[in-house]
């Protein structure tokens, strides 16, 4: 595709005022110079669009992250090679989505001969998901820059943009509590400090009584106690609800946001003291079972499930979900349902649904309220406008707590947190319920 350039309407140009010029002194001879100077310009342009490489025949590649997280900065980089013996000046512009935010989309490069120039780029994320890249169009200019080559060309690539951990401090000031209390302080001063068998030990005055080993005690001739330790290897599994009450949106981003903050702050908490922690996620079908594992890199793969999951206009299927969990999760375990509290979700489905898993497992429901609904009920009316908002506000409060009561009355812990609290919150329930032996 034939592109005239800058330079070539700036020719233009000049050749216009010269023919004004002509016209006013010599009116004759306007018409032979017009005709000479428009066939001289077209045969510039020609010669030039003929000595334009074919945009094929450019080298391109791009490099590309395969992931990247969403707020932060990743590297990419264009290689682009020119194949003539002459300097090249080569125009590039990459189909890189707006919510990629890259710093280049499109540039123009001046080559050396058979050389390959490289230009840093780098893309920040607004938007998690799949981003699949591929056209990418050259500009190839002519010897003189009057005419250029253009074209596109399929060169397919991928990013992966993850969540943002957001939480990542709470779930290492967590980490260190637990670990500190685990291994810097006597497990004799830590009231059901655990269920796993640590050491024997002298006893102390500060020992219960009930801690005494009597057969090890006729052994040495003195007291000894038993010490023990917050079980590990433990089981935690979140489920993730990915369905229509997911979609609403708090802080100006859905419920399902916050959901997935918790989710990979538990995760960095469980597996972060020795526990095994999986995810399932599911709307109306259950969509990913990640197996539990305590492994370093349990979190990635988390993370890596979660990063292209969105919000689907579908009631949640519970009992489907629930079915699937305890086909794949037999031994107790602490499962962790990440929804929200819409009383008549939690009444029609959501209850019916729960005595499959609380008869053998520990049943934690999440969810995020929403401040601006918590400052409507308790602000100040000045108007009409207000005093309907704030009705409205403590109604739908209202509402959350009885869902809450009837899930707690079902056996189920319940977290109502405001968004930004509930990472935290749900870390501290996970570290309550190993330290009294509830798991």
């Amino acid at each position: 595709m034939p592109v005239p350039t800058r330079r070539l309407a700036i020719l233009v140009a000049v050749g216009a005022v010269a023919q004004i010029a002509v016209a006013v002194a010599a009116p004759d001879l306007a018409p032979a110079t017009l005709l000479g100077w428009l066939l001289l310009s077209f045969g510039l342009a020609l010669e030039d669009f003929v000595s334009a490489p074919s945009p094929g025949s450019i080298g391109f590649r791009r490099d590309l992250p395969m992931v990247a997280t969403m707020g932060g900065e990743s590297e990419a980089t264009w290689f682009v090679s020119n194949p003539l013996d002459r300097t090249l000046r080569v125009g590039v512009a990459d189909e890189l989505a707006p919510s990629l935010r890259p710093t280049i989309r499109r540039s123009v490069l001046e080559i050396p001969p058979r050389t390959t120039a490289e230009l840093k780029n780098s893309v920040r994320p607004t938007r998690r998901g799949r981003f699949e890249v591929s056209e990418v169009v050259i500009r190839a200019e002519g010897r003189l820059g009057l005419m250029a080559r253009q074209g596109g060309r399929q060169v397919p690539a991928e990013i992966r943009v993850h969540p943002y951990f957001r939480s990542w401090k709470e779930a290492e000031i967590r980490i260190n509590r637990a670990r500190l209390l685990h291994v810097g302080v006597r497990s004799s001063k830590l009231r059901g400090s655990g269920t796993e068998f640590d050491q024997l030990r002298e006893y102390t005055v500060d020992d219960e009584s009930r801690r005494v080993d009597w057969a090890a005690t006729a052994r040495a001739g003195h007291p000894i106690v038993r010490t023990f330790r917050a079980e590990r290897n433990q089981t935690v599994v979140n489920l993730l609800d990915s369905g229509r009450v997911m979609a609403g949106r708090v802080e100006e981003v859905p419920r399902l946001e916050h959901a997935m903050d918790a989710v990979m702050t538990l995760t960095a908490v469980a597996t972060g003291i020795g526990d095994r922690c999986g995810l399932v996620v599911f709307d109306r079908n259950v969509h990913t079972v990640l197996a539990a594992s305590n492994r370093r890199s349990q979190l990635g793969a988390v993370t890596s499930a979660m990063f292209d999951v969105e919000p689907a206009l579908v009631e949640s299927d519970y009992k489907s979900a629930f079915a699937s969990t305890l086909a794949r999760f037999r031994r107790r375990t602490m499962l962790v349902i990440h929804t929200d509290l819409v009383a008549q979700v939690v009444t029609e489905t959501l209850l019916p649904a729960l005595p499959l898993v609380t008869k053998t497992h520990l049943v934690v429901v999440a969810a995020s309220s929403d401040p601006d609904v918590v400052g409507w009920a308790t602000g100040k009316v000045i108007d009409g406008d207000q005093a309907r908002r704030r009705a409205a506000a403590t109604a739908a409060l209202k509402d959350r707590e009885r869902a809450a009561a009837e899930l707690r009355s079902f056996g189920a812990m319940v977290i109502d947190a405001p968004a930004g609290e509930l990472p935290g919150r749900l870390a501290d329930t996970y570290l309550n319920v190993k330290s009294t032996g509830r798991l």
